[in-house]
């Protein structure tokens, strides 16, 4: 068999002769023969295939130790092997990016301007068609809106309904904006700490909580859970919040997509919970309220059956909160409502 030399093999595999000599020189795509004494390199044309992959992955962006057990692959297994890298990579970057866009939303809205504001809002927490009880609360005043979202069974109602009573005394609380961490953490633990002690014959009661709380122009996001909040500005609606559940934890790992996840049948498992049995960490952020911003807190009685563009539609397409919500929940009844739905919509206005 004819061997090509490197700048030949270059030019065919559509790489570099320093490439290849980085190649070599890894063991991923050593030369089929040395010159002894010029050192010069040569490659059989079989090796075209390889090179080419290698080449194609590394465009790709994949780490080069990735690419050394990708060749070392039968086809099949390399196939799985790309893809669940590939997953992986997308889960990072998408997580990467709602972390950008808080920072983006942040810097943006960093503005001398303190002018006061304050929220016009609607609730409804409703049954559902399935279920025979309600263990959702849902909560919302000029100062903190709230859902929380009870695990069925003895205890859930007053788990959720805790949760919540937990923040109505920062309400009220004289705490400087610095602070709105910090009391809603401290407030987090607490209820954590009393739902624990609820347990009673073996049964741990626990809840989602996701909440907001106002302080002049400024808003406190504390979350825990699979229950939600989502944010309509300027026509684009943004999901502010990670659920905290078995399966997203696949999908941030890049074992599940997306769509696959909405078809699992754990997808309800949650994996931070109040009352879990171990101290919960909260998620918690700070932002800055724009008159004519758009909030949604819901549990996954609206979120699970109703998707984003859904969502977008209903808040996007209504003047006032009593009409966004009365759609909300109209749209959870049409696709079944096999669990309880609880949400609040609340604008940001001028006080």
């Amino acid at each position: 068999m004819e061997l090509l030399t490197i700048g030949a093999f270059a030019r065919a595999a559509r790489l570099t002769p320093k490439a290849l000599r980085l190649y070599g020189e890894l063991g991923l795509l050593p030369p089929a023969a040395v010159d002894p004494h010029s050192g010069y390199r040569y490659y059989e044309p079989a090796q075209l295939d390889r090179a080419r992959l290698i080449s194609a992955l590394r465009r790709a962006g994949m780490p080069l130790a990735d690419i050394r057990a990708v060749c070392g692959l039968p086809p099949q297994a390399a196939a799985e092997a790309v893809d669940a890298w590939w997953r992986r990579v997308s889960a990072d970057t998408a997580a990467r990016g709602r972390v950008v866009a808080l920072l983006v939303d942040q810097l943006a809205e960093r503005t001398p301007t303190r002018s006061e504001t304050t929220f016009r809002y609607a609730v409804r927490c409703e049954t559902g068609t399935v279920r025979d009880s309600n263990e959702d609360t849902a909560y919302a005043s000029p100062t903190l809106i709230a859902v929380a979202d009870g695990m069925r069974g003895p205890g859930g109602a007053e788990a959720s309904a805790a949760a919540v009573d937990a923040l109505r005394p920062l309400e009220l609380a004289d705490a400087p904006t610095a602070e709105l961490l910090t009391a809603l953490a401290g407030a987090v633990t607490a209820v954590d700490r009393t739902v624990r002690a609820t347990a009673t014959d073996g049964h741990q009661p626990v809840t989602t909580l996701t909440a907001i709380l106002r302080r002049g122009s400024q808003l406190a996001l504390v979350h825990v859970g699979d229950t939600r909040a989502y944010l309509l500005r300027g026509g684009e609606l943004s999901r502010l919040t990670q659920d905290h559940t078995y399966v997203q934890s696949l999908v941030d790992q890049g074992r599940l997509s997306p769509t696959e996840a909405t078809r699992h049948p754990r997808r309800a498992l949650l994996v931070r919970a109040l009352g879990g049995g171990v101290h919960v960490e909260a998620d918690l952020a700070l932002r800055t309220a724009l008159v004519g911003d758009r909030y949604l807190l819901c549990s996954d009685g609206l979120s699970a059956v109703v998707g984003q563009e859904a969502l977008h539609d209903a808040l996007a397409g209504t003047d006032d909160p009593e009409t966004a919500v009365e759609r909300l929940v109209d749209l959870a009844y049409a696709e079944g409502a096999p669990d309880n739905v609880a949400c609040v919509v609340a604008d940001v206005v001028s006080a």
